[in-house]
């Protein structure tokens, strides 16, 4: 009651102080009405009631080897029949890592829910039960049943697990669609903080499309619902009692709530759940192109209005679009019908195609926009391609090479890439174009992060074969009046990126 008459008075205070400060604004309306200022929130009692049945307790336990660490602690050596002996017997020979004990238990908790009661299916996150041995699903009503992986998805943190549909008479929730909600609209978490079960927390979306750097895919939801540790894995409700989030991290200073927490969408788990209940694994889109961000300095390079799109650093050998579709400096502004306003928006929405899919991508190339057909690969296949295009590198083909001619350009000095310059610098066999020797410090390269050893292969989207083109073509662009040159730049095993250089 106490809390009840604290919610009312703080109400009636906002509300005086609202009507205070919009006097002459009658247009505005009140964020709170009347009726609400006099008895509080609608309860969500009977939300919460017909909702914790789904919400499940994942613990886990692994089991790990022990060991004797340099700050063990030795047993004592004690004069023979002393009384204390049973004491340290008990406290020293029973620790993990003695022999006759040789491994430990190492337990976690977190949270999940049903979202198909015949089949016994939970859904949670990946780092609740990675490296588990057990897995044991708790039930709000006592019950506890064993839990077998179906599929993990590290990406997107979202793990899918079994349990016997006949072992428990389970209730399941349904996916809602998270792209219908708004900033404000409020939501509900139930999990199992610090280990106490059937937790429910209220709040708001405080934002979406949060990127907090976790995974390729980032596209959080962020809430002000309480979520602490071992709310992970558990759902975020709509105000109907769909799942619209799994809850999967906050960021806090103390371990604790502060307001600020992150749920993965329905809209990319959905797809990552049914992949992982069909198949086990996950099966997306690839694009096989390697790319950076659009910053302003690469737009006007590139003759672009604005800084948009995905910019393309590198085509993966033997990747969909290596026949020639899409090629380096291309800038990627479309995919499937769908705006890419940012990089990052690239591989989440060429990750949620279909495999085996022909789409329209739009690209900008060379300042004139067009759009090619591309059958997309599998990702899974990708990755195995483009790891083994990187670990591995051509010897040199020993060709004799003619005297080492260089040039002192943007804080740089080029060479011809030839045999010597291959030898001392590392550089593969298949790499072509003007090879960096030596970057002046406090230069515009050097504060573009240019290393000695780097090769540039085009300027301004124009290859360059020796140290007298990478003068001519520096020297054309400050004659068209251009401030930057766009240069793209290979690793000594071939990877590419684009440069932008400032020329006063």
């Amino acid at each position: 009651m106490r809390s009840n008459r604290f919610l009312r008075a703080a109400r009636r205070t906002f509300t005086a102080g609202a009507a205070a400060l919009l006097i002459g604004a009658a247009t505005v309306p009140s964020l709170v009405t009347p009726a609400a200022a006099a008895d509080g929130p609608a309860s969500v009692a009977d939300l919460a009631q017909g909702l914790l049945g789904a919400v499940v307790n994942i613990s886990t336990s692994q089991r790990v080897k022990g060991t004797e660490g340099p700050g063990a602690v030795p047993m004592p050596q004690l004069p023979e029949g002393s009384p204390f002996q049973d004491f340290f017997d008990d406290f020293f020979k029973n620790r993990p890592g003695e022999q006759g004990n040789p491994s430990q238990k190492v337990q976690s908790l977190g949270s999940g829910f049903v979202v198909d009661a015949e089949q016994g299916i939970v859904v949670t996150n990946n780092h609740v039960i990675a490296d588990a041995d057990d897995i044991e699903v708790n039930f709000s009503d006592g019950v506890t049943l064993k839990a077998t992986l179906v599929g993990t998805d590290t990406k997107t943190d979202v793990a899918v697990l079994k349990v016997d549909p006949k072992g428990h008479k389970l209730t399941a929730v349904k996916f809602g669609d998270s792209s219908k909600m708004r900033v404000g609209d409020w939501v509900m978490a139930i999990g199992n903080p610090f280990g106490l079960g059937g937790t429910v927390t209220v709040g708001i979306v405080s934002a979406r499309n949060r990127d907090i750097n976790s995974g390729p895919y980032d596209d959080f939801i962020q809430t002000d619902a309480a979520i602490n540790r071992g709310n992970s894995g558990g759902p975020l409700f709509n105000s109907d009692g769909e799942v619209i989030g799994i809850n999967t991290a906050i960021i806090s200073p103390s371990g604790g709530s502060i307001g600020i927490g992150f749920s993965i969408p329905s809209q990319l788990a959905l797809g990552v759940v049914d992949q992982l209940r069909q198949f086990g694994e996950t099966r997306r889109g690839w694009l096989g192109v390697r790319i950076q961000p659009v910053t302003d300095d690469i737009a006007e390079s590139l003759g672009m209005a604005t800084a948009k799109g995905a910019l393309v650093a590198g085509v993966i050998k033997g990747g969909p679009v290596d026949n020639g579709t899409i090629l380096a400096g291309d800038v990627i502004i479309k995919f499937d019908g769908r705006d890419v306003n940012e990089m990052r928006d690239l591989p989440r929405v060429v990750a949620e195609s279909t495999v085996g899919k022909a789409v329209d991508v739009v690209i900008v190339r060379k300042g004139v926009e067009q759009t090619v057909k591309v059958t997309l690969g599998r990702l899974e296949d990708g990755e195995k391609l483009a790891s083994g295009e990187n670990g591995t590198a051509d010897k040199d083909n020993g060709d004799e090479a003619p005297a080492v001619s260089t040039a002192s350009v943007l804080g740089m000095t080029v060479g011809e890439l030839n045999d010597e310059t291959r030898t001392k610098f590392g550089i593969a066999a298949e790499v072509s174009g003007v090879v960096i020797t030596e970057v002046t410090k406090d230069s515009a390269a050097a504060e573009r992060g240019i290393q000695a050893g780097e090769v540039i292969t085009e300027i301004a989207q124009e290859s360059v074969a020796t140290p007298k083109d990478v003068m001519d073509r520096i020297a054309a662009l400050k004659e068209q009046g251009r401030k930057n040159a766009l240069l793209m730049l290979a690793s000594k095993t071939g990877e590419l990126r684009f440069v932008t250089i400032r020329m006063d």
